[in-house]
């Protein structure tokens, strides 16, 4: 094709420099169900710069719209842990490599395949963590009666309680969750169709999902915290909320720690005792492991 000898001119110059790492090319064409923003062709330039920034370029070639992505193989590191910008990882995954140095991408498909034990661990607390955020927030909106705001904030719990579900069976979570879902875990599928499908009324149906989730929250604790207390154990140390804030491991859910904490201290899996403060009349609470 035209387009691929262009394509090939475009990022030719990029590959035969030291900071390139892989180049990746997505055509809508061939991967419908991949996410490419509505243009005919992504193209993803990864460098070996964790300076570097997201570089975006739009360009016209042969009548055909050209998203140009250049970014850091941080980037995609933090991609693959948090879950955010999924569709970097589709690309990735369903794109073809153009160009990829000491098989750079073919060690991150594997990573993606494997799912490796430490990046399973953290993944599984990050979704945790964001359940916590999504569930709580839409409780309180349940309570004070704003229905479709607590319906919103419920379907994006159940969503990484999926995810969570996901990730806990050793699989990366792809663009099309609820396929993935439907096949590994029915329980949870069945509570996606409840929430938007049943004839209850919108308050019935956030009342019943509530209690679900709430006990899924329940069930998932132990998973879902693990990444969190193993690091809070390799600290050998009672710590304070500042001293939490401050670990890089924990940096991923740092957005949601707090919730995480209290969390934890109810369900007695940690334990927070009252320490008091130097030349204050005021104590602080210090965080271990029960």
């Amino acid at each position: 094709m035209v387009i691929d000898q262009s394509l090939r001119q475009m990022y030719q110059k990029y590959a035969s420099h030291d900071g390139t790492l892989a180049i990746v090319v997505v055509e809508k064409v061939n991967v419908p169900l991949t996410v490419t923003d509505g243009f005919d062709v992504v193209v993803l330039l990864i460098k070996d710069d964790s300076n570097y920034s997201w570089d975006i370029h739009h360009y016209v070639i042969e009548q055909k719209s050209v998203s140009f992505h250049c970014i850091s193989m941080e980037m995609i590191d933090q991609t693959l842990m948090t879950g955010n910008h999924r569709r970097l990882i589709d690309w990735v995954v369903n794109g073809e490599v153009a160009f990829d140095r000491n098989e750079s991408l073919r060690m991150i498909k594997e990573r993606i395949d494997a799912l490796p034990a430490g990046d399973r661990q953290k993944k599984l607390t990050i979704q945790f963590s964001k359940l916590l955020r999504r569930f709580e927030e839409g409780k309180t909106f349940f309570r004070e009666g704003h229905l479709y705001d607590s319906f919103s904030h419920m379907m994006h719990a159940l969503h990484h309680l999926a995810r969570l579900s996901i990730v806990d069976q050793g699989m990366y979570s792809e663009v099309i969750v609820w396929e993935q879902v439907k096949r590994i875990d029915p329980q949870i599928y069945k509570l996606h169709q409840e929430l938007f499908n049943s004839n209850e009324s919108v308050e019935k149906r956030i009342e019943l999902l509530l209690l679900a989730m709430e006990l899924a929250i329940q069930s998932k604790t132990d998973i879902g915290s693990r990444h969190f207390l193993m690091v809070l154990t390799e600290q050998k140390r009672p710590l304070t909320m500042t001293d939490l804030m401050k670990l890089n491991e924990l940096e991923a859910y740092r957005v949601d720690l707090e919730l995480l904490v209290r969390h934890l201290v109810e369900k007695r899996k940690l334990k927070a005792e009252e320490q008091q403060v130097s030349n204050q009349e005021y104590k602080q609470y210090i965080y271990s492991r029960c």
